[in-house]
């Protein structure tokens, strides 16, 4: 089994959903003999933005790309290999002012490419990275879970669905800037939900 691990906080330290994303992870290697891990750290190493520069170098005929055009797409072929490879997709991602972070949102542009990770047809869109597993664990610093201020939910479960990903669990962890107190009863909770979600 193949874990793609997507860290997608702009903290590099200290993050309550990359530490999460690990936890998980973790389970599923202690469940799974031969398993293997790429990380993809996007505070660390954050993917470029979707520009004007790189819709041209992705429209560009790949025969006829400047040089510059494609170091441009071989970065999100780099990152579209990663999950066509993988069996499993473990993303931590915080809220933040209500939505993902701008790592994540340029992530998700890079590995959505028409017919390649997904294409049209007669009836429809047509996801073409099927056959995966995916976990999210969701960070908020208050509580918005089963509110319509939890934009994150439904927006990932849409995005992973159009690739063709529809076996999808989220953790959740919320309240973690409500106190001390609130912090760590959410960190306990999201462990828990781990625990019941895979294997110990």
């Amino acid at each position: 089994m193949n874990i793609l691990q997507i860290n997608s906080s702009a903290r590099v330290q200290g993050s309550h959903s990359t530490q999460l994303a690990n936890s998980l992870v973790e389970v599923l290697l202690e469940a799974t003999s031969g398993a293997t891990v790429n990380v993809r750290n996007l505070g660390s190493n954050p993917h470029p933005i979707l520009d004007e520069t790189a819709l041209q170098a992705l429209f560009t005929p790949a025969d006829q790309r400047t040089a510059e055009q494609q170091a441009r797409v071989a970065l999100d072929d780099a990152l579209i290999a990663e999950i066509q490879a993988a069996d499993v997709v473990v993303l931590g991602a915080p809220m933040y002012n209500f939505g993902i972070s701008a790592q994540l949102k340029n992530w998700i542009d890079a590995v959505s490419r028409a017919q390649v990770t997904f294409r049209y047809t007669a009836n429809g869109p047509e996801g073409l990275l099927t056959g995966k597993k995916v976990y999210v664990v969701l960070t908020r610093g208050g509580l918005y879970r089963n509110t319509p201020n939890d934009t994150q939910m439904p927006y990932l479960k849409t995005f992973f669905g159009f690739l063709g990903m529809t076996d999808v669990e989220f953790v959740y962890a919320e309240g973690l800037a409500m106190g001390p107190d609130a912090e760590k009863a959410s960190l306990a909770s999201a462990h828990q939900q781990i625990n019941d979600l895979l294997p110990a």
